[in-house]
């Protein structure tokens, strides 16, 4: 009898997530990144678009500094460097030998998902709040965003965030897994800095 209680025991289902749960969540992750002041991963990117049924995937590096700087550093499948360092966006393509420069870039067009890791916003209060059983943290926009359906999070013991997956109105599916991620090393402004080479082809941004 003993035994068949023990085995009742361990097969019954765990209680699943409640708004406490998830609230505690995204405080932990939120706590955590306002207490970073920078960090360096390596990252791996795969974009899935929905109506065609096909998948992009990229790697390299990504150095986040507060206030507002952010680098990636794409290795494959070509080289590619985007840097934002307040209001100035630069895209270089070197296979292309070919830039985008942007000295009014607003990063409050950025997804959410990357916005609150430069110290911009506040996810509890821009967001509705929910976890999936494994702990999976969903936030879906309080405002309207046709960028953004929903963002999912999976993060860390810590709070540290391991994995985003940001979900666009026509259900592409932008995921970015982050490896090897340190914080707080002390990463010098001019990290930020893109000297672009001579002869290089400038084009204008994307939109503009």
């Amino acid at each position: 009898m003993l035994a068949l209680l023990l085995a009742l025991s361990v097969a019954a289902p765990a209680e699943p997530p409640t708004t406490s749960d998830a609230q505690a969540l995204v405080r932990k992750v939120q706590a955590h990144y306002d207490q970073t002041k920078d960090l360096r991963a390596r990252f791996q990117q795969t974009y899935t678009y929905s109506g065609f049924g096909r998948k992009q995937t990229s790697s390299g590096e990504l150095l986040v500094k507060k206030p507002g700087m952010m680098r990636w550093e794409y290795r494959k499948p070509a080289p590619k460097v985007v840097v934002v360092k307040g209001t100035r966006l630069v895209q270089y393509e070197p296979d292309e030998n070919q830039a985008y420069v942007d000295d009014r870039f607003d990063s409050s067009g950025m997804s959410a998902a990357l916005t609150f890791l430069l110290g911009k916003g506040d996810l509890e209060k821009e967001f509705d709040v929910s976890v999936r059983a494994g702990g999976t943290l969903v936030l879906r926009p309080k405002a309207e965003d046709p960028r953004v359906d929903s963002i999912e999070l999976v993060a860390g013991p810590e709070g540290q965030i391991l994995v985003t997956r940001v979900i666009d109105g026509s259900s592409n599916v932008n995921e970015i897994r982050l490896e090897d991620v340190r914080r707080n090393v002390g990463l010098p402004d001019s990290a930020f800095d893109l000297e672009l080479p001579k002869g290089v082809v400038l084009m204008s941004p994307p939109g503009k």
